[in-house]
């Protein structure tokens, strides 16, 4: 019986052996920048007679593998790795570097669905999670600036308009999870909308160059710029995952505090993803070193009913610029088989009110105060119920099905009162717009792939305006903005195909036909419109053509031909507001579309992977262009608008316009640590009239670019970076600009123009532990003021931001 006792115990002590044995010979491999693991890896010895694969948790058993052989650890889209058995397993986990070679990345915005990139004519700048992550934008506007790509206008704080090939607002087009999110009274002034979605909350952004009509319709004419957020995450086991991340960030120019948390929820079949974020922004402070007239000297304050100038303490602090900004994200994701995922999502953001600042600086019309007491917008709300259906696998006329549902609704409110007056004009629109889309992939046709679908919007406006007696007390009605009850819709279909004529020619084509519905009717309470109704109905065939070429493995050619069309909406048609000093643009029904005609060529050279040079060049030409012109109002050129009588304006189709430009992008990777890129931007564009004159276009944005030093290793990831923008003189200034003299320096010779700055930057990221991210950046390191073109708030001083991650 002894005997038997001690070899039961000597059999136990051996499998305890070998199974901490094995144990041993098992190692987790994660990605070097997140620390995520990476689920099949392939490892391999020199004659790939033995092989392993990572699972889904990153684990990889190289027991099958002998102590000292040396193994190679593969995965698309990371640098392979090389080293013996017995080192790897010393130091029990391997971390992955991302591939220099970009040629492979996925983009879902050209015909959304998936196609590599490096099939698509057209220039795409993307960003992922990783590097929104890293840079600390406080806006999804900030984002995009910082992308070095996209120039951004800014008036107020709550602000941000991007400007992309000389077009701007209500000429390109913004979409969240592929729903659109342009409505009928998106403005050509420059639009705020884009810091309504989330920064937190984005898994990648894709910025489309030039006109995407042919799949996004109305208003794609400079760019479409698209928001794809974090999808819930099933659980790979039958039990229940859950995980969740929190961050808090502090900015010192504008006394940034910022939280946000998320988390999620899985089985195998359901998951649930919820996200909060809360933003707190104070009085933004200008840098010092730059023109004296950008200081904010005194600011005005209301007290016992009466308006009066006070002394700027801190001439750099614009008073007031800072307001709050909540966020909210819910998903539910269904996956009841392999084929089928139903997504059910809902957005909601809202802000304070927040002033717009570059109307608060406006002087009088004396010059010796300031024109407005008030000027600020009310709460800015949007709220999107999106449920989206996708289907895989073989139907008889498509491979994968794309049906898209959603509702939003978009309030706006504008409230101002001049100095000394009493009463406070507002304005509240609130836009209700319900979409539907039916997108299809085929991919049985050879080496043709087609994409088509049909989309239908319907957008509902109300509008309403009011006068408040700040004495009295007394409120009253008044004009609205836009005519109440009005409504804009679209119903659209579209067809595109890639065609891979060979392994290294590709070939892209599409054809879109889009027809728009615009019904309005005037009240004639406040004003004698010479008009009742505004009843359009227009259509509208935009189509590309062209074509990616390897003529060798590192090199690329592209070509792309394409048209866009932007149809009037009801801001063009309806609108009633003063558009600068001593103007009002009233509402003019006899619009017609404006379409654009585009050219692009790029070229991409790879060097061994160690050196990638990119350069693209465009010319766009717009016809029976949407602009604001001088307008005669029942017989009139000037007409009485809140109690002062002013010039009259209105959108019309009176001018023709160009632009050209060159783009040219840098990445160099000079070690695996050590890497350089950089981004310049060259645009160049004039606004023709009827009667033969130029002009220069007016979104058209100065030469910028950036130059990046980025160096990281497994914990730490610095980047020592300079922006730069160029100078807009007085002469190559839209009129429209020129006007607005106040917000701009003035040269040798008193006349304004736009000075070339530069900022010197540093950011920092530090992965404490697997758990814990801190980030320490320091931006305008040299504290330079600068006001970027076109806008009225002047750009942050020296800033310093300071934030950490918990991964739970």
């Amino acid at each position: 019986m002894k005997f038997l006792a001690d070899m039961q115990k000597i059999v136990f002590i051996v499998v305890l052996l070998l199974f901490k044995g094995a144990l041993g010979q098992e190692i987790v491999i994660l990605d070097e920048e997140d620390h995520q693991p990476i689920p099949n890896v392939i490892v391999y010895n020199w004659d790939k007679s033995r092989t392993a694969l990572s699972d889904f948790d990153g684990k990889c058993d190289l027991s099958k593998f002998d102590q000292g052989e040396r193994i190679t650890f593969t995965h698309i889209g990371y640098q392979n790795y090389r080293s013996t058995k017995s080192n790897v397993l010393r130091k029990g986990k391997l971390y992955l570097a991302l591939t220099a070679e970009q040629l492979d990345e996925v983009v879902m915005s050209i015909s959304k669905w998936e196609q590599q990139k490096k099939d698509i004519p057209q220039k795409i700048s993307l960003m992922n999670a990783k590097t929104i992550e890293f840079t600390a934008s406080q806006t999804s506007a900030d984002l995009l600036q910082n992308s070095g790509k996209v120039f951004v206008q800014k008036s107020q704080l709550g602000g941000g308009s991007p400007m992309i090939r000389g077009f701007a607002t209500n000429r390109l087009l913004l979409s969240v999870d592929g729903v659109r999110m342009n409505n009928a009274i998106f403005r050509g002034g420059n639009i705020q909308n884009v810091i309504s979605i989330d920064p937190f909350t984005i898994k990648s952004t894709e910025v489309i160059f030039g006109p995407g009509s042919v799949i996004y319709g109305s208003d794609a004419i400079g760019g479409v710029m698209n928001f794809y957020t974090n999808n819930p995450q099933f659980s790979k086991t039958d039990s229940l995952q859950f995980f969740g991340k929190s961050n808090y960030r502090y900015s010192s120019a504008n006394n940034e505090n910022t939280v946000h948390v998320d988390f999620n929820l899985g089985k195998r079949e359901w998951a649930f993803l919820s996200s909060l974020t809360y933003n707190n922004f104070g009085d933004l402070k200008m840098g010092t070193h730059g023109p004296s007239s950008y200081l904010r000297n005194n600011y005005v304050v209301t007290e016992n009913g009466q308006d009066g100038l006070r002394e700027n303490e801190n001439t750099k602090k614009q008073v007031p610029t800072g307001y709050d900004q909540i966020n909210l994200m819910q998903k539910v994701l269904f996956r009841p088989n392999s084929n089928w995922n139903i997504n059910l999502s809902a957005y909601y953001s809202e802000t304070s009110d927040y002033s717009r600042y570059d109307r608060l600086i406006r002087p009088s019309k004396d010059g010796l105060g300031l024109r407005s007491a008030e000027w600020n917008y009310g709460p800015q709300k949007w709220f999107m119920g999106n449920l989206q259906f996708y289907k895989n696998g073989k139907g008889k006329f498509y491979d994968g099905l794309k049906i898209t549902t959603a509702y939003q609704n978009f309030v706006e409110c504008r409230n101002d009162r001049d100095f000394g007056e009493d009463i406070r004009y507002s304005t509240k629109e609130n836009v209700d717009a319900i979409s539907a889309n039916v997108d299809f992939e085929n991919k049985r046709i050879g080496n043709l792939r087609l994409y088509y679908g049909g989309e239908y919007i319907f957008n509902k406006i109300g509008s309403t305006g009011n006068e408040y007696n700040i004495e009295t007390m007394v409120t009253s009605p008044s004009a609205s903005r836009y005519p109440d009850n009005s409504t804009w819709q679209t119903l659209a279909g579209y067809i595109s195909g890639e065609l891979k004529a060979k392994p290294n020619f590709t070939f892209l084509s599409g054809l879109r036909y889009s027809h728009v519905w615009i019904d309005a009717i005037f009240d004639q309470t406040f004003y004698s419109f010479p008009f009742n109704d505004a009843d359009l109905s227009t259509g509208a065939l935009t189509g590309s053509l062209g074509f990616s070429w390897f003529p060798k493995a590192d090199l690329q050619l592209t070509f792309n031909g394409s048209t866009g069309f932007r149809a009037p909406n009801i801001d063009d048609v309806g609108k009633i507001f003063d558009s600068e000093p001593g103007s009002v643009v009233v509402p003019n029904p006899d619009l017609e579309p404006e379409y654009a005609y585009n050219l692009e060529v790029g070229i991409q050279k790879n060097f061994n992977d160690r050196l990638m040079l990119k350069g693209a060049s465009f010319y766009t030409y717009l016809v029976d262009a949407l602009v604001r012109r001088d307008f005669q109002f029942n017989g009139h050129g000037e007409i009485m608008y809140n109690g002062e009588l002013h010039n009259v304006q209105a959108i019309q189709n009176a001018a023709k316009a160009y632009v050209y430009g060159f783009e040219f992008g840098l990445d160099a990777f000079l070690t695996e640590s050590l890497s350089v890129n950089a981004n310049l931007t060259l645009t160049e564009g004039i606004e023709e009239e009827q009667d033969g004159t130029d002009t220069p276009g007016r979104h058209v944005a100065p030469t910028f670019g950036d130059f990046h030093i980025v160096w990281k290793n497994q914990k730490l990831k610095t980047d020592l970076f300079a922006n730069f923008n160029g100078e807009i003189s007085s002469r190559d200034m839209a009129m429209s600009e020129i006007t607005k003299d106040y917000i701009y320096a003035v040269d040798a010779d008193g006349n304004p123009y736009s000075p070339s700055w530069y900022t010197l930057n540093f950011r920092s990221q530090y992965q404490l532990s697997n758990a814990f991210k801190l980030t320490a950046n320091l931006e305008n390191i040299t504290d330079q003021r600068y006001r970027s073109y076109s806008s009225g708030i002047v750009a942050p001083g020296i800033n310093l931001i300071l934030g950490v991650g918990y991964t739970f």
